[in-house]
């Protein structure tokens, strides 16, 4: 019945509604996300993440869905905005290719992100001798 039941979700019509036509271009679908999802009035954009959105088009991923990264603290890109704040303008400071997944992710306001891990983290070969002294950096 498990199985079953698994078979029919799996083949059921897509239920996913998008905030954007899937076609759009993606300056069209970050507008989109931020006046839908975070109720901004307008989106801008740094000189750079233009140049960035450029050279993705130019690469053949300009149609790849959005993903949009800000704060936790707000539905908006500042933290000190509470509730549903309206009347601002969404800033995309940034905009990067996660190529492998097939989507584009903007950095909306100030957002530090995370490198990658080596498979080996150095941490391992650390350690502390008994007098206190860190050796293995």
């Amino acid at each position: 019945a498990l199985a079953e039941a698994v078979i029919q979700a799996a083949t059921a019509p897509d239920g996913v509604k998008y905030a954007y036509p899937l076609d759009a271009p993606a300056e069209e679908k970050v507008e989109a996300l931020a006046r839908s999802i975070y109720n901004a009035d307008d989106v801008s954009w740094t000189a750079e993440a233009r140049r960035q959105l450029r050279q993705f088009e130019s690469l053949g991923w300009g149609k790849f869905p959005i993903c949009m990264a800000k704060t936790h603290l707000s539905i908006s890109h500042d933290p000190r905005l509470k509730g549903r704040p309206s009347g601002y303008t969404f800033p995309i400071m940034d905009i990067r290719a996660s190529v492998g997944a097939g989507f584009l992710y903007t950095l909306a306001g100030r957002i530090e992100t995370l490198p990658g891990l080596p498979t080996r983290p150095r941490a391992v070969d650390m350690d502390v001798t008994p007098d206190g002294e860190i050796v293995g950096l």
